[in-house]
């Protein structure tokens, strides 16, 4: 990054990427193939948060997932089961991230973003904790909201209410669709998060998730009530477009699973002397530091193309807190 000397707020980082914050060059002009095969290599070839949910998707779907027809009725048995396959990922990599990075602290502050340590007694906190109010909003709040609307969802499919498909039936289909699920997500997020951003939501609402400046595994969706009714509803989109059972399945796995690792506090995951996954996403890091940047995510280029883009300089640093001051005087 060119200017980090010139930055003064370069000391307040413990880490942060040489280069400016990348974004998805499948929006650039002229077109760059190279870049673009990169950039999706990266994703989808490697162990990122995307390979995570796809593994747990399809995992879960062949040995936990109840069979379709016994969800045309709601009854506890398989309601409780699709609960169950929503609060278990959940538990194991936030807790295990949390155990791994802050607890044992198994890779010190190896690219970790921010120098701070997560807040204890403090009372903007539930509980006086960050990690305690983090749990609390995570399990108690997120995952209720998505685990109901998955089982409206899964209800409808099930009695034939919306269009469904199967591997046999449109197998090109299920597979582009389930490599456009990230990129909906994405689209998704962006205008709901910027909503949340309006003085009056975000005082009352959103707040909850930005006590978090300085984040860890259990942040990534640490929600208020209303905020969860919004961000999950990108789950209706099955409502509508053909989909299968295991496309909802990755989509919340995806959804809620990813942002542990986006909000990991850490770049990489270190396995030994080598960089062994991408965990922590500096694009939104730079979001909870500043807060009016950065609303979307690096897949689709929301931000560039509506002037809320930080790439990490000291001047999208200057032109953020003046956007700031702006909209909240």
């Amino acid at each position: 990054m060119t200017d980090t000397a010139q930055d003064p707020e370069a000391a307040r980082w413990n880490y942060r990427p040489e280069e400016p914050v990348n974004l998805n060059p499948l929006f650039t002009w002229p077109p760059r193939p190279a870049a673009v095969l990169k950039w999706y290599s990266g994703a989808w070839l490697q162990i990122t948060a995307l390979t995570l949910c796809m593994v747990l998707a399809l995992a879960a779907y062949m040995f936990f997932f109840p069979a379709l027809e016994s969800m045309q009725s709601f009854k506890p048995g398989w309601m409780f089961r699709i609960w169950l396959l929503n609060m278990a990922p959940q538990i194991l990599v936030a807790g295990g991230l949390h155990w791994w990075l802050y607890m044992r602290k198994g890779q010190g502050m190896y690219k970790k973003f921010d120098r701070r340590d997560l807040i204890r007694d403090n009372g903007t906190f539930t509980f006086r904790n960050q990690v305690l109010d983090n749990i609390w909003w995570t399990l108690g709040s997120a995952m209720t909201v998505a685990t109901v609307y998955q089982w409206v969802i899964y209800w409808a499919m099930a009695n034939g209410y919306v269009p469904t498909i199967t591997w046999a039936s449109a197998p090109v289909w299920f597979v582009i669709w389930m490599l456009f699920i990230p990129m909906w997500s994405g689209l998704h997020f962006y205008w709901v998060h910027r909503l949340e951003h309006h003085p009056k939501l975000y005082k009352h609402v959103h707040a909850v998730h930005h006590r978090n400046v300085n984040i860890g595994p259990w942040s990534g969706i640490s929600n208020h009530w209303f905020e969860n009714f919004l961000y999950f509803t990108t789950y209706f989109i099955h409502l509508i477009v053909p989909s299968h059972p295991l496309h909802l399945l990755f989509h919340a796995y995806f959804q809620q699973v990813s942002p542990i690792l986006s909000h990991s506090g850490f770049e990489k995951l270190r396995a030994g002397d080598m960089d062994a996954a991408r965990a922590g996403d500096f694009f939104h890091q730079l979001h909870h530091r500043y807060f009016e940047c950065n609303y979307g995510t690096s897949e689709i280029p929301f931000d560039k193309w509506f002037g809320t883009y930080h790439d990490g300089s000291a001047e999208a640093t200057t032109r953020t807190r003046a956007y700031k001051k702006q909209m909240y005087t």
